[in-house]
């Protein structure tokens, strides 16, 4: 007999891969002929790992580590020294410093860096965070808003970990709002000092990982002011702790107590009262004070100044989309390993129960978010190269940096929300088993929840991302009248949906076609979705655009009316800006893929996320004339289709994201459902041999009759 008895991590088997179902397991879907394409899972795999595939293997190697990994149940405390003790790991491990000079030991390898940071979501996604607090964000003020001097005196500190640091910059009454944060420093001449105060309770710093506990210094974030006049928000190095762990004189702060997930961290707040610091603490890359108290900086305008500063954090943002793709890959991995071994109902057998991932339903809800992992791994790692000619100084142009901010704030709420849906459909999917904390979904999922809100609000980022598209489109008809714009916008639905490239017969119907077959084969063409989807973009956009063309010459309070009554509207074409993002990265990266099968296959999966887009938006494209409604239905069909040809391509497509047990860490992805599974077969098999199986109550009913 097996031992069925319920095991760790640590004492669970190798993982067998599943294999491709049968026609004893399940009736054999079209197109999984002996000829149907075979993934080459090394080959993609080793595409996924994107531009930096040794770095993320090494991050992934050390992710493995036990030492290193997060232990279920651990109290508050207990997690957060676990943590503070991982840091110093990775310090010691040499794992810190490669985004840093050169001079001091680090690499200047910025995209380097962050595919190695965010691949620590594996071990433990506290780690991840806490790191990034440290060398991402505190270290990081330092070093790109700080000057050689700051470089020299902080930074060796920072890095060794015999500073650990807060990164204070969100304040209880403001959140996304920085530009309106509350604290001040004020220049005092006499002294040549800044005075760091916090007026009220609204403009205490909150959500600060490091600030709980284990902070000494913090990068804080303040309002500027010197000679009466308030130059905008700058960034400070302050001191809050003494050695003894003590706040310092003016200091105090709260720690924020149990979270929902990432206990690890030692978040909290802080707040300062007339606390001095000398003048030299003022981080002075993008602006600076004299000793008579005279301000100056390299950037006239004080917009652009705030902009660029906060620009140069925007590796936080890039860390989370990566991260987050990380973690919704994992999750698939768990719940399609599990879905592919375990049986339920015998619907087709008298005998044998069926696959899970067999039910069409079960497809449905793993298969499409797969397809959109994928598509967020390809549209990740162009993020991540074009972050690294930003910093590296490849492309480091006014342009550059504001496309780079567009794309971060585009991606991240994506990637983000996509994480959570993905890992509780990936809990459901695995029932009960999928509830249990050693299966590693239940903690990833409450982990992952803040990444939605820090970094930046996902709604208040595509906000951002929506008036960058709105400006774009102003410049292009910077000189036309209401009635040119209005124009545009029929021409959206009376030229480019009936006669743009590759659309011009979309909106007729079926019966002009003669078959479901054949009325969708110009969605399936990469020409068709492209259209689709940016034709969607750009008259969302046109049409927005069109109704607050007026809204400038407007007074103040009757122009913000006006944008809050699109606001909606706006953040939907941003949303669907990003999505097309991801659209393009995909197929960008499918015309890298070079072996025929893998090929084959990744089109499959780019189409189920590409026509999967215009599903969940067809109302849309309904109601603007851009699909009939017999085409709206032929997407949902062909969909269909296309989930069942990829069904039994599934466990490739997860095996190719190149997780092993020690990092998925979760019992039913290890291959011990299938010893189960085998077990119960055979115990049944042998009793219907040896004639010793009780007959069914029905079956024996029947006989009399």
């Amino acid at each position: 007999m097996v031992d069925t008895a319920p095991r760790t991590a640590k004492q669970t088997p190798a993982p067998t891969r599943a294999a491709a179902p049968t026609p004893q397991t399940a009736a054999k879907p079209a197109g999984t002929e002996a000829s149907s394409p075979r993934i080459d899972v090394a080959s993609l795999g080793r595409q996924l790992l994107g531009t930096w595939p040794e770095v993320r293997l090494a991050a992934r190697e050390r992710a493995a580590q036990p030492e290193l990994q997060r232990i279920d149940g651990l109290s508050m405390a207990e997690h957060r020294e676990r943590v503070l003790g991982q840091l110093k790991i990775l310090v010691d491990q040499g794992a810190i410093q490669r985004a840093y000079p050169k001079s001091l030991g680090g690499l200047d390898d910025h995209g380097g860096n962050i595919a190695a940071f965010e691949e620590l979501v594996i071990a433990d996604p506290s780690l991840q965070i806490k790191s990034g607090v440290q060398w991402g964000l505190f270290g990081a003020a330092v070093l790109h808003l700080g000057t050689a001097p700051h470089h020299e005196k902080w930074l060796p500190a920072i890095m060794s970990l015999e500073v650990p640091g807060a990164f204070a910059m969100t304040e209880i009454g403001h959140g996304s709002d920085v530009a309106a944060i509350a604290t001040t420093a004020t220049y005092d001449e006499e002294t040549q000092e800044f005075v760091i105060h916090t007026p009220f309770r609204a403009a205490w710093k909150e959500f600060l990982g490091n600030a709980g506990l284990h902070g000494k210094h913090a990068t804080v974030f303040a309002q500027l002011v010197t000679k009466g006049v308030n130059h905008g928000v700058h960034c400070f190095y302050v001191p809050i702790r003494d050695d003894e762990g003590e706040f310092l004189p003016g200091v105090g702060g709260e720690d924020d107590g149990l979270k929902g997930g990432l206990n690890g961290i030692d978040n909290g707040r802080l707040h300062f009262t007339n606390v001095r610091i000398p003048r030299e603490n003022l981080l002075n890359r993008y602006g600076d004070v004299a000793p008579d108290g005279t301000y100056s900086s390299p950037i006239e305008s004080p917009g652009r100044r705030f902009f660029t500063m906060l620009g140069t954090l925007v590796q936080g943002r890039v860390s989370l989309d990566g991260a987050s793709t990380v973690a919704s890959a994992m999750g698939l991995t768990i719940a399609i390993t599990y879905g592919n071994q375990r049986r339920q109902f015998t619907a087709s057998s008298d005998t044998d129960e069926e696959v899970l991932l067999d039910y069409q339903r079960h497809q449905r809800r793993l298969l499409p978010r797969l397809a959109t992992t994928y598509a967020q791994v390809f549209a990740h790692d162009e993020f991540l190269v074009k972050f690294d000619a930003v910093f590296s100084g490849k492309a480091d142009t006014d342009d550059d940096r504001q496309d780079l901010e567009t794309i971060a704030a585009a991606l991240k709420p994506l990637s983000t929300w996509h994480a959570l849906d993905t890992l509780q459909e990936a809990r459901e999917a695995c029932g009960g088993a999928g509830f249990i904390a050693e299966n590693r979904l239940v903690g990833l999922r409450q982990d992952l929840d803040v990444y939605v809100t820090f970094e930046g609000d996902n709604n208040v980022l595509l906000q951002l991302v929506a008036k960058r598209l709105l400006t774009d489109f102003s410049k292009q008809f910077k000189d036309a009248d209401a009635g040119a714009m209005a124009r545009y916008v029929v021409a959206q639905t009376a030229e480019r949906a009936y006669h743009g490239t590759g659309l011009r017969r979309l909106a007729q119907t079926i019966a002009d076609f003669g078959s479901t077959a054949r009325s969708v084969s110009e969605l399936r063409d990469e020409k068709s979705q492209r259209e689709l989807l940016t034709d969607r973009v750009e008259t969302m956009i046109a049409e927005i655009a069109g109704r607050l063309r007026d809204a400038r010459k407007l007074p103040k309070a009757d122009a913000a009316a006006a944008f809050n009554r699109n606001q909606n509207e706006l953040i939907e074409a941003a949303r669907a800006h990003g999505e097309l993002l991801q659209w393009e990265a995909f197929t960008r990266g499918l015309a890298k893929v070079s072996d025929p099968g893998t090929k084959q296959v990744l089109t499959w999966v780019r189409d189920l996320f590409g026509l999967g887009l215009i599903e969940k938006h067809a109302a849309w494209y309904l109601m603007n004339g851009r699909l009939s409604p017999q085409r709206a239905q032929s997407v949902t069909a062909y969909i269909d289709r296309l989930i069942e040809r990829l069904r039994p391509h599934a466990q490739d497509l997860v095996d190719a994201f190149g997780f092993a047990p020690e990092h998925l860490r979760a019992t039913i992805a290890t291959g011990i459902e299938q010893e189960r599974q085998d077990e119960a077969r055979a115990y049944f098999d042998e009793q219907r041999r040896a004639g010793t199986l009780p007959v069914p109550e029905k079956a024996k009913s029947k006989k009399k009759k």
